[in-house]
Order: C-alpha cells, then sequence, then structure tokens
C-alpha cells in the first residue's frame, strides 16, 4: 500500500490518476489557506452532507483568526473538527475507498496523515412498512437501502451492550459495505466464524445484486429451488431472530436482511402471529399451512381423482370435469399456471395505475371468454386458482416459488404413473428437503430430525411469557430467554 505523500500536489496527482478527479464531475476537492499551510478536503458529491461540510469549513477557516503559526496545524486541524467521527489514515489505498464511500478526507501540507470525517448523506427513502410483510397492528418502519438506518432501526429494538455489529468491505469494484449482526453471549461463535469467513473469502467484482449474490457464496445453493437463508425486511422480525441466537448479515443498497441459520419452518412464520392473541396466532399459523399444503398438492391430487374417478368415494363423485374438452386436462392445467405467471409477472411490471384494469381484462376477458371457447374447463381454472392463493398465501416469496416447482414436478409424477407417481414424487419431495443442510443446519427440522417441543412449538403458537427456551438449533450459547428467579 502506497503511504500518504507529505506532498499534497503529489496526492492530488495520484488522485486525478486513480479516482479520476477532474474528470468526473461529482469528484471534488477544497483548497485552504490555513496558517500559511496548504490543506486540501477531498469529497464525492451527492454522497455527503453538505452542511457538515459547511460547518467544518468554517471552523477551520477561524483557525486564521485565533491561532498563531504553529508547528502542530495538524493535531489544531483535528481538534477543530466539528464532528464525532475522526479517524487516522496512513495510506491512500484507505484516503480513496473512505472517499468514495461518501466520507470526506482531510489533509496538511507535510504531514502523513489523512484526517477522514464520516460526513456520509446517501440519498434514499424514509423507513416505511415493507409490502411483502404487512401487519394489521405493529410497527410500520421497515429497512431501507442504507445500512446505517438498518442498523440504528435493529439497536433501537435491542439496547444490549453485547449487541455486534461486525463491518467488513466486500467486492473488488463495488466495496459494499457488509455488516455482521449478532448478540455475543448469544450467537454461537462458531456459526459466527464460519460466516464472517466465508464472507471475507468472496471475490468479485462487485455487488450490485446486494443481498442475493451474497447469499448465493454464502450457502452454494446451486439450482435447489429451495431457500437456505431467510429474508426480512422488518426490524422487528430482525430483531426476534437476533435474540434467538440467529446470525444476521446487513449489505448495503439492500432493504433486506439475511437470516441464518433458518429452516423450512422459518420460511412459514408471520409476524402477523406474534401481533394476535396466541390463539389467534395459532389459528393464522394452521390456515397459513393449509394454503401451503394447496399450493403444493391440490392440483396433482386434483388431476389424479379426475383421471381415476373409481379411486372417490359416492359423495365425492362430482369432483372432476364434466364437460368433454379437445385438450388434454394436464395441458389445461400448465397453460392455465403459465397464464398466472404471465399474470403475475404483468402486475410486477404494470404501474399501479393500470394494475386495476389489467386485473380487470385477465379476470373477464381472458378467464371467462378462455371457459367459453371450449379453451379450458371450469374446475381447471378453479383449482389452478386455488393453488395460486396458496402460493401467495405463503409468507416467503421464495418458498413459494421453490413449492411451486415441487408441484410442477408432483405433478408430472402423478400424470406419468397416477397413484403410485403421487406417492413417490410426495416421498421423494421429502427426502430432497430431508437432505438439505444450511450452514450445517437441517431444513427440515424440528420434523426430521424430530424434536417433539420445537415441533408443539411450530405447531402452537406459544404464548411469550411461555417461552423460556432459545431454539436448540441454532445452538445458543445462552439457552435462557428469561432470567431464572430464585
Amino acid at each position: 500500500m502506497l503511504p500518504i505523500p507529505a506532498s499534497l500536489t503529489e496526492v492530488e496527482t495520484y488522485m486525478k490518476d486513480r479516482i479520476g478527479l477532474g474528470d468526473s464531475f461529482d469528484l471534488g476537492v477544497r483548497k485552504l489557506k490555513l496558517l500559511k499551510k496548504d490543506v486540501h478536503f477531498y469529497y464525492v458529491n451527492g454522497l455527503c452532507d453538505t452542511q457538515f461540510i459547511i460547518e467544518i469549513v468554517k471552523e477551520l477557516v477561524a483557525i486564521n483568526d485565533n491561532e498563531r503559526l504553529s508547528s502542530k496545524l495538524q493535531e489544531i486541524v483535528e481538534n477543530r473538527i466539528l464532528h464525532q467521527s475522526v479517524e487516522q489514515v496512513k495510506t491512500m489505498d484507505e484516503v480513496v475507498d473512505q472517499v468514495l464511500s461518501g466520507l470526506i478526507a482531510i489533509m496538511v501540507e507535510g504531514e502523513e496523515i489523512a484526517l477522514i470525517v464520516d460526513v456520509r448523506s446517501y440519498p434514499g427513502r424514509q423507513p416505511e412498512e415493507p409490502d411483502t410483510e404487512r401487519v394489521v397492528r405493529g410497527s410500520r418502519d421497515g429497512f431501507v437501502e442504507n445500512i446505517i438506518v438498518n442498523t440504528a432501526l435493529t439497536r433501537r429494538r435491542i439496547k444490549d451492550e453485547r449487541l455486534r455489529f461486525e463491518i467488513m468491505q466486500v467486492g473488488e469494484r463495488s466495496k459494499t459495505d457488509i455488516a455482521l449482526g449478532y448478540i455475543k453471549d448469544v450467537a454461537n461463535p462458531d456459526l459466527v466464524k464460519v460466516i464472517k469467513d466465508e464472507l471475507q473469502t468472496i471475490e468479485i467484482d462487485g455487488l450490485t445484486m446486494a443481498d442475493k449474490t451474497v447469499e448465493e457464496f454464502l450457502v452454494k445453493q446451486g439450482y435447489n429451488p429451495f431457500p437456505l437463508v431467510r429474508y426480512t425486511e422488518r426490524a422487528d422480525v430482525a430483531a426476534t431472530h437476533l435474540l434467538e441466537g440467529h446470525v444476521l448479515v446487513y449489505v448495503d443498497t439492500s432493504p433486506s436482511v439475511i437470516i441464518t441459520p433458518t429452516t423450512y419452518f422459518h420460511h412459514l412464520q408471520h409476524a402477523e402471529e406474534y401481533r394476535q392473541s396466541p390463539g389467534v396466532g395459532t389459528m393464522v399459523r394452521w390456515i397459513r399451512f393449509i394454503g401451503v399444503a394447496v399450493s403444493l398438492v391440490l392440483l396433482p391430487l386434483w388431476y389424479l381423482f379426475a383421471q381415476n374417478g373409481d379411486l372417490l368415494p359416492e359423495a365425492l363423485s362430482f369432483i372432476g370435469p364434466n364437460d368433454e374438452s379437445n385438450i388434454p386436462i394436464l395441458l389445461q392445467i400448465f397453460l392455465a399456471d403459465i397464464g398466472i405467471e404471465f399474470l403475475r409477472l404483468a402486475a410486477i411490471h404494470t404501474p399501479t395505475p393500470l394494475s386495476t384494469a389489467m386485473g380487470l381484462i385477465a379476470a373477464v376477458l381472458i378467464g371467462q371468454i378462455a371457459i367459453d371457447v371450449g379453451l379450458f374447463v371450469p374446475e381447471v381454472i378453479l383449482y389452478v386458482a386455488l393453488a395460486a392463493i396458496g402460493t401467495y398465501a405463503t409468507p416467503s416469496y421464495e418458498l413459494s416459488m421453490g413449492n411451486k416447482i415441487g408441484r410442477i414436478i408432483l405433478l408430472i409424477f402423478t400424470a406419468i404413473f397416477h397413484v403410485p407417481g403421487f406417492v413417490i414424487g410426495c416421498t421423494v419431495w421429502i427426502i430432497y428437503l430431508a437432505s438439505i443442510r444450511s450452514l450445517n443446519t437441517p431444513f427440515l427440522w424440528p420434523f426430521l430430525p424430530f424434536a417433539p417441543k420445537a415441533f408443539f412449538h411450530i405447531l402452537i403458537r406459544k404464548a411469550v411469557p411461555g417461552a423460556k427456551i432459545r431454539p436448540s438449533i441454532v445452538h445458543a450459547r445462552n439457552r435462557a430467554r428469561q432470567p431464572v428467579k430464585n
């Protein structure tokens, strides 16, 4: 690493060659003369709070009126900086990294030290409730694209001196800030070390896709469609998992936080369950479980009964298409399922004022006319729509897409092998999930391996005063949630 030159002319030349000072309009230098010595400010417009810089400049300019000539100008400047975050660095690489991150570098002629002042003010939005994790009652603040705001929202909820946020930079060009959040006397130190080591070994130009790219390096997911980490945009959800012993990964420019380790059942939890009474929360949880099951097995099961009516008892003989169609039922199911995916993608890309009109077109024109012309039988539309509703009822978007792929594979097994295919498909699906491990954590815990008490807590939302033990899957150092009274 190149040490900081004593000559500010050499520093300016280096900044011109290295970061394009003078070529890029948003890079700037402010030159002052203090006690007959040159002082330079290096900054990036748009990433700095201009008002802070103006106040610092005012205070430093006043040195000429209030101080005599001194050889200790560096110390005088450092003492006069009106800011709580001032750091000394001794290499040009550190200066460049800090300036490009939105901090300012102050250098004094003849000194081989730069003063780094944190006056960052990143452009962004205010904390607001995330669209995918809304609750009827509860906080309306959520994470944003600023890592400083996100860690502050978490620390506001956990005012514990043992809460740690270890920051590092990843990406040769992007130099993205990543913070590792955990509670020191709760989180498993081996887990913290594994995640930290994995993050530090990431070698890539940049993390423009932020947390998703980090996830692919962290858990080596490959083409596995099921999520191995959980995302949340709610600060209260993140704080709850920290208290359970999880380790969180905060990535700058991303409004989502990565929760590790997680299991299949972590993706089925929602904050709404804990904003209601235990009884209501349990009911909501079971309805959600039913919705997930519907999204996965309803279509294959209906197709099995529609093609093999003799499997149904007399009371359920009405199940199955009553009208003949020129298009095979299996093809109708796939076409309808793909059509719903078209509508989902269109809803994402359609401006909000036009989304209502698009919904009317989909429901009235496409759906009804497709039935009238004989492209689909009504029951296909009904069951595909129910499966889609179950997909949207899944709290985790990533899990819902994984279950959708699982449903397609199960439907193909059922179409080819009928009853044995359905049974074998379900068995293979469970075995596959049981074989997945995320950061050495069984994906189907506490179902496989079976942990009775933990599985009971999955099925029944327990009251907070009765939940005195942290989940064993995180291997917390301190298992007790609440102080033990003598």
